[in-house]
């Protein structure tokens, strides 16, 4: 079946730095956007970043602007997420998904496989 599989999280300092991988296997990856979300206990997931098929447009949620990046290696069927000046309310599980499409959306309707997620704490 569709695996997303997420890595790089962990346990950071406010200030630090942490990067967050997706390999993506058993599903079409280069034609689609991608994108990251997040979720904390009690709230709903929310969009953090995505990127289109080609890596020609990226989405940022406001929160995260300056901070975070995320780039694509189509070859290897994976999508990064750097994220810079970490601060204790970035604290989440973080969702790599694909898109239903290679244009990149900030709604999770715009998105339709999901990969299990991975803990981010940033202490302060």
């Amino acid at each position: 079946q569709v695996q997303l599989v997420e890595s790089g999280g962990g346990l950071v300092q406010a200030g630090g730095s942490l990067r967050l991988s997706c390999a993506a296997s058993r599903v079409t990856f280069s034609n689609y956007a991608m994108g990251w979300f997040r979720q904390v206990p009690g709230k709903e997931r929310e969009f953090v970043i995505g990127i289109s098929w080609s890596g020609g447009s990226i989405k940022y949620a406001n929160s995260v602007k300056g901070r975070f990046t995320i780039s694509r290696d189509n070859a290897k069927n994976t999508v990064y997420l750097q994220m810079n000046s970490l601060k204790p309310e970035d604290t989440a599980v973080y969702y790599c998904a694909r898109g239903n499409s290679g244009y990149v959306g900030a709604d999770s309707y715009n998105y339709n496989y999901w990969g299990q997620g991975t803990q981010v704490t940033v202490s302060s």
